[in-house]
């Protein structure tokens, strides 16, 4: 059995929207909305991984860079 978890860093895209990369995977995903992202997520683990091997749980860590004029 895999680990009961994975971690996504989650982004804004430069084009708009979000993308998600998996830490220690190979897994990215993007989508339009926070709300699209974690069904395209959950899409993108179910394909990956054979269902004995699953994670049970996905955390999504968003990460947002914010630029602030001194």
């Amino acid at each position: 059995m895999s680990d009961s978890e994975i971690i996504f860093i989650v982004e804004e895209s430069p084009e708009g929207g979000y993308e998600a990369k998996a830490l220690g995977q190979s897994i990215y995903t993007q989508a339009e909305s926070l709300e699209e992202l974690r069904k395209m997520v959950q899409d993108a683990v179910r394909c990956h991984f054979e269902e004995r091997d699953r994670p049970r749980m996905i955390r999504l860590h968003l990460v947002r860079d914010e630029v602030i004029p001194v």
